[in-house]
């Protein structure tokens, strides 16, 4: 059987039957597994200690994560020997297994490759030439009728496209699409109108759905519409994550119907027409709220109200009589529909989910890890584990744990200037009042780059050399770092004779300033005060022009 890797809701999924009484070729069947895979995750779960009578409440993630872990086959490209050996001829398969060429069968061929001296099992050379050479598909040419099971079990939904009604909102017309559900027994049928076949939308029409029938239906059977299914497949079908969430949120399996096959779904296939035809040709609709309003009444009165040709009964007075007193009680809030995503963890330590940030753990940086994030919060979660739960952010929020970064730059990344100053106290009382000045200023955090080179003195030179050129730096009122290298670097920091002076300030000089000749030049008659002046060269330009004004009067 060919490998492929269990998601963590479908593992959720098999307990979740399996606690529920199911057993184990059933839970198969609905979750698409092998009966065998399906055994491993329920004896992982027992050996930790999972047990029925359970409440479900008890498959939290960290208990699947631990199944996950100890069932997880180590295969670092999620295939087995005999699917790379099959690889490896892939060419001769197609030239044996295609009609138009040698035209063998699967057993004929799986004799030829024990000659050859590649070894497999028949079961996977027949799902090998079925999934990636497309032989061995059987074409059904006859059917039968299916019994119709118990009252409040199966419901059945299928998608179809009704017509173009007018949009007002982006004013043009658009596809008008129904989501129709079907009762097995009752064949009491509720329809959901959507320009959409979104998760969003679809999860809506099930909500719709159940406050119309007053509860909920045990089983579901679908199409393969790609919001429910993501690999269509007769024997494994791949579900769609926020639908199984969704449907173990109301408590229901899902049963997908195969490719092609209406006979798998046969009570809802002729109702798709039936409202193509009855109620929705020759009728000028408003909008999709107009019409949905109106489909409703149609689905309670006219198409519920009349003799079924199958059952000669009234499908809503069958439905309230037989269905309606054995279905799951209805939900009263609504479901929060989560965003799913596979998010890569950036350098900084955080993944961006819907325009926000969230960190994550250092070691994953590099990596891919999935992502739920609902109305509330984000979970994180990187092969099978949850590592990281955040309070979801508004785009452009961001939501860091100082746990998630390096010890040696959290205090940095999150502007932590109480625990910098702390560090800087730790190592001497004349550093951290000096650290302490430096950051008393309107913006601090500008100034921490200056405490960092202060803690990078005392790692070069020591703590107790600092502390007394602090001690003198701050007797002399002089907040410099460069000042404190500088009196480390010539052993001055313990020199009493003379105390510390910071740097002169540096004058600059304006490109087009004059010199001080020019105004002595300039001056009729130069006074003597003037001569003093020029020949001590000492004076600004604007002070020679001054006294040159009055040596002239």
């Amino acid at each position: 059987m060919a490998f492929r890797e269990v998601r963590v809701f479908e593992v959720r999924e098999v307990l979740r039957l399996w606690l529920r009484g199911v057993g184990l070729r059933e839970i198969s069947r609905l979750a698409g597994m092998d009966r065998k895979t399906v055994r491993r995750y329920v004896e992982a779960a027992c050996e930790l200690g999972l047990d029925r009578p359970c409440d479900e409440e008890q498959l939290s993630d960290l208990l699947v994560g631990q199944v996950i872990e100890r069932v997880r086959p180590h295969r670092t490209d999620g295939r087995g020997e005999a699917r790379r050996l099959l690889d490896a001829h892939r060419d001769q398969l197609e030239r044996w297994l295609d009609p138009d060429k040698d035209g063998l069968t699967v057993v004929k061929v799986h004799e030829l490759l024990e000659r050859k001296g590649v070894v497999v099992p028949e079961r996977t050379l027949h799902r090998y030439a079925l999934e990636e050479l497309g032989v061995g598909r059987s074409v059904r040419s006859t059917t039968v009728r299916v019994v119709d099971g118990e009252p409040g079990d199966e419901l059945q939904v299928d998608f179809g496209k009704l017509g173009r009604i007018c949009d007002l909102d982006a004013g043009r017309q658009r596809d008008l699409w129904a989501l129709v559900f079907t009762p097995v027994v009752s064949r009491y049928s509720f329809v959901w109108l959507t320009h959409r076949q979104t998760t969003d939308d679809v999860i809506a029409g099930f909500e719709a759905a159940w406050a119309f029938f007053g509860g909920v239906f045990a089983t579901v059977i679908p199409d393969n519409m790609k919001t429910i299914v993501d690999g269509a497949d007769p024997l494994e079908p791949r579900l769609n994550q926020a639908f199984v969430e969704y449907a173990q949120a109301r408590g229901f399996v899902i049963d997908p119907a195969r490719v092609r096959s209406p006979q798998d779904k046969p009570r809802v296939e002729r109702v798709v027409p039936y409202v193509r035809n009855n109620f929705f040709a020759g009728e000028v609709f408003i909008d999709l709220a107009d019409a949905q309003r109106r489909v409703e009444v149609w689905c309670r009165e006219r198409a519920g109200m009349r003799i079924h040709g199958t059952t000669q009964l009234r499908p809503a007075e069958h439905f309230a009589l037989v269905e309606l007193p054995v279905l799951s009680e209805a939900p009263t809030a609504p479901y929060d529909v989560p965003i799913y995503a596979v998010a890569k963890v950036h350098r900084d330590h955080h993944i961006e989910v819907a325009k926000g940030l969230y960190s994550v753990p250092g070691n994953l940086i590099g990596t891919r890890v999935d992502v739920r994030a609902d109305r509330s919060l984000v979970r994180v979660f990187s092969r099978g584990q949850l590592i990281k739960v955040h309070p979801r952010q508004a785009p452009g929020g961001r939501s860091t744990d100082a746990e998630d970064l390096p010890s040696e730059r959290t205090i940095y990344a999150m502007r932590d200037l109480d625990k910098l100053q702390r560090l800087a106290a730790g190592h001497g009382e004349a550093i951290g009042t000096y650290a302490s000045g430096l950051l008393d200023t309107p913006l601090p955090w500008t100034r921490m780059r200056q405490v960092y080179a202060l803690l990078g003195l005392v790692k070069k030179w020591g703590p107790e050399r600092v502390n007394a050129a602090c001690e003198r730096a701050l007797d002399a009122e002089a907040l410099n770092v460069g000042l404190i290298g500088r009196m480390l670097e010539r052993g001055t920091e313990t020199d009493c004779t003379e105390a510390p002076q910071a740097s002169p300030p540096t004058v600059l000089t304006a490109r087009f300033a004059r010199d001080d000749d020019h105004f002595a030049l300039k001056s009729p008659h130069p006074h003597p005060i003037g001569a003093s002046c020029k020949a001590s060269g000492g004076h600004t330009a604007a002070g020679s022009g001054a006294e040159a004004a009055g040596g002239a009067r």
